[in-house]
């Protein structure tokens, strides 16, 4: 006979479900599109009891309590979250203070970041003022302040009396007069969703001060005990960068000791991200846990030297204890970023389990943890970090990794088994890394070998021990160098990583459970079964157009224009959108990211004309795709005639791709070294298969419509690209009449300062019963000529409740 099982038994039984449960409601309720109204969310949560209640009661036979517990706390979960996400999402700017100067008091809440373009920092809202009356404002905002009037390193529109930024600190209360907007992003496939990543930081506006010799003169008016620990980060990074001469390292170290990682070079991330060791250059879980276990160690030690505190609390539990401790102090003071967080909520999970002396199984433990995470932090589900993190755990506890080879003690044993471990989250992670970022290593596993060691046991500790000796920084930076110049040698070599197109979530699912089951503790028989399941997201390939037609994908740029035309085997990119900064443009935001996960190659880059934001993204497509042909009106002094060789665009050029004409209709030859405006230079470029056809104006004007009309050419098309991003001074009737588009494209940023699209310019876009579709509301764009009456937003085919939503 078998004993029955004992409450206890019953409750173990229920742990897993219930924080499977837990997990999944969360992530329901992320999935939404729209918040409900927030007495459905309340309902929610007093449902979770009574689902609870029935599975304590013998109501229900126990083959089913198991789902009905997962059911009770999916059910409180969903209901938490989307209070929470309703409490904050009421705290939201009003509508009305768009673009208003309003006089705000706060207090700097963060240290601020440095570019070449101004300062940016956080503000704790204290009192806020629009036209002498008091308002409401969300409680934390992000601005700027530039270094000239305008952002976006526009050189014809810099004001000279603008005034520069003051030398802002954490804890500082300021008066400023700023001027703010919703959090809006750039909405494209498989983008970066800078809303999601605000909602989460808790910053519910954007904006900058105004400090033009119009506009009221910011005030310090004091300084408060505030924010403490971030003054502290600031004054440290300051004395890192006055210590340590050479800019590249000075950074590095500054990411490493304060968490400042927008201080390191976009080209070492570049470097870094090639050779799969961007983990080890930021503040990472792996640091935590390192900082963690060594202060056990000198905790556990020190803690041996007294036999009254042992007596009090034994030494492994107070060398646990303090380690955690420590590290969420470290992890504090390195910015408290959300793998920090999330590092030390697991550390503190695992650690309160062995206090309690229970002893869960590992799947058991490692949800927990999850939950754990989730629960505070419910948005981490939608975070890369996330999943990568917690399936490398998940997959070194399911491979039982380093158990078999437990009797090779010493150094090398030591040294094997961390080598094991490393090539079994490499293979493992590979289709969940390709999934994410359509991109992995080849020599990460290689290069990890040695910078694990090298970041953890050499660079960090005196990194950090430079805080007491200030000249260890230096020391810190010699080591950084020895680094830097191996991991610039791997990343030189021309297979040291593999792209492919990023594959749906169904290929990425099986392919993580396919590397899984290839590590297991398993017969060989079985673990060969994990291949296939790995095929779909190693081999899958983006969808093209068939032969004959032709596809337009409009990315969501901001101010600017970049359209990427594809046709069966060949793939066209017109214009590459505004340069921000020196370290920041579209080519490096948007559009190498895009190109990369289509896996697309560009065979032509036609640059309509030289304005900022419509080149300012070329240098980094050309890094990437220097087999392009560059076609544009550019001068010969234009510093990208020095990177690549560019041909003019001139009437009258033509080519055919996989049945689809291409023919620029603008400038004339005769045009290059007569006229002087950048504008009326654009290339003009009309593609069409005989059936459909769009056409791509660039930044032209009246006149040059005017001249596109009277030269008699087919302008009709299906599909136009607004010229000069809705420019008043564009868009004339006859030229819309000569076109007849069923669909017009507007690429402009959200508010931004021209006004763009004009009010004038739409009527008449109106009166001719012509869709207009612009990147605020629409994201990016996707129109196919096999299907020209669809025309797809990635702001709609991706909504979720935390993103902007325009009237």
């Amino acid at each position: 006979m078998h004993a029955a099982p004992t409450h206890s038994t019953t409750r173990a039984r229920l742990i897993f479900p219930a924080l499977l449960g837990f997990v999944t409601g969360t992530a329901w309720q992320l999935h939404q599109p729209t918040l409900l109204a927030w007495p459905v969310y309340a309902s929610f949560v007093l449902l979770a009891p009574v689902l609870y209640a029935l599975v304590a009661t013998k109501l229900v036979a126990n083959i089913y309590r198991s789902a009905l517990m997962a059911l009770a706390l999916a059910v409180l979960a969903f209901g938490v979250t989307g209070l929470r996400a309703s409490i904050y999402a009421g705290q939201a700017l009003d509508a009305s203070l768009e673009g208003r100067d309003v006089a705000v008091s706060g207090v700097i809440a963060a240290m601020p970041q440095r570019s070449e373009t101004g300062l940016r920092f956080r503000l704790d809202v204290e009192s806020a003022q629009q036209q002498g009356q008091t308002v409401r404002l969300p409680p934390r905002l992000y601005l700027a302040w530039y270094a000239d009037r305008f952002a976006g390193g526009d050189a014809d529109l810099v004001d000279e009396l603008q005034r520069q930024p003051a030398a802002l600190q954490a804890g500082e209360r300021w008066q400023f007069t700023v001027r703010l907007k919703a959090p809006h992003g750039a909405s494209n496939p498989f983008g970066h969703d800078f809303e999601l990543w605000l909602w989460e930081q808790g910053l519910q506006a954007t904006g900058y001060v105004r400090a033009g010799p119009k506009d009221p003169t910011p005030q310090r008016l004091a300084q408060t005990h505030r924010h403490p620990v971030e003054l502290a980060r600031q004054l440290v990074r300051e004395q890192i960068v006055g210590q340590v001469e050479d800019r590249q390292y000075a950074g590095l170290i500054a990411a490493l000791v304060v968490g400042d990682q927008n201080a390191i070079d976009r080209a070492d991330w570049d470097v870094f991200r090639a050779t799969g060791v961007a983990h080890l250059m930021s503040i990472s879980g792996l640091h935590v846990t390192m900082f963690a276990w060594l202060a056990a160690l000198v905790v556990g030690w020190l803690w041996r030297r007294s036999n009254r505190l042992c007596l009090w609390l034994p030494a492994p539990s107070a060398a646990l204890v303090g380690g955690v401790l420590l590290a969420a102090a470290y992890a504090l003071f390195s910015g408290w970023g959300v793998p920090s967080q999330r590092t030390v909520l697991m550390l503190a999970t695992v650690g309160l389990l062995r206090l309690s002396g229970k002893r869960w199984p590992w799947p058991h433990v490692w949800l927990l943890t999850c939950a754990v995470v989730v629960a505070v932090d419910p948005w981490a589900l939608l975070q890369a970090g996330f999943w990568l993190s917690f399936v490398a755990v998940g997959i070194l506890f399911a491979s039982d990794s380093g158990a078999t080879h437990a009797v090779r003690t010493g150094a090398g044993g030591r040294f094997a088994s961390i080598l094991r471990e490393q090539g079994v989250i490499t293979l493992a992670l590979t289709p969940l890394t390709l999934l994410l970022f359509g991109q992995v290593s080849v020599v990460g596993l290689v290069a990890n070998a040695l910078a694990i060691p090298w970041v953890t046991l050499v660079v960090t500790p005196l990194a950090m021990a430079g805080v007491a000796v200030a000249p260890l920084w230096d020391v810190a930076a010699w080591a950084i160098a020895a680094l830097t110049w191996y991991l610039q040698m791997l990343a030189a070599l021309s297979f040291a990583t593999i792209t492919v197109a990023q594959a749906p979530l169904w290929a990425g699912v099986a392919g993580v459970i396919g590397g899984a089951v290839l590590v297991m503790q398993l017969p060989w028989s079985l673990r060969l079964l994990g291949l296939p399941l790995m095929l779909p997201v190693l081999l899958w390939q983006a969808p093209r157009p068939p032969v004959g037609q032709f596809e337009l994908l409009a990315a969501d740029i901001g101010q600017g224009n970049a359209v990427l035309v594809r046709t069966a085997h060949h793939a066209l990119l017109y214009d590459a959108g505004p340069r921000f900064s020196r370290e920041s443009d579209a080519g490096h935001r948007v559009l190498v990211p895009l190109l990369r996960a289509l896996d697309v190659r560009l065979d032509t880059l036609l640059l309509s004309h030289r304005d900022s934001d419509h080149t300012g993204g070329a240098l980094a497509l050309l890094a990437m795709q220097p087999q392009a042909t560059v076609l544009s009106s550019i001068e010969d002094t234009h510093e990208l005639q020095v990177v690549h060789p560019v041909t003019r665009c001139v009437s009258g050029q033509r080519w055919r791709w996989d049945g689809v004409d291409f023919e620029v209709l603008h400038p004339q030859a005769a045009d290059y070294g007569a006229v002087r405006k950048s504008n009326a230079m654009s290339c003009v470029l009309r593609l069409s298969n005989g059936v459909q056809s769009a056409l791509l104006v660039g930044d032209i004007e009246q006149a040059q419509e005017s001249r596109l009309v009277t030269e008699g050419g087919n302008l009709k098309s299906d599909v136009l690209l607004v010229p000069h991003h809705g420019s008043r001074f564009s868009s004339s009737a006859a030229f819309l009449d000569a076109v007849q588009p069923r669909a017009a494209l507007v690429q402009a940023g959200y508010r931004n300062r021209f006004g763009h699209p004009a009010a004038s310019v739409l009527v008449r876009y109106q009166e001719r019963h012509i869709q207009v579709i612009d990147s605020p509301h629409c994201g990016a764009a996707t129109w196919r000529s096999a299907l020209p009456q669809e025309l797809r937003c990635q702001r709609s085919e991706a909504l979720r409740y935390w993103q902007h939503r325009l009237p």
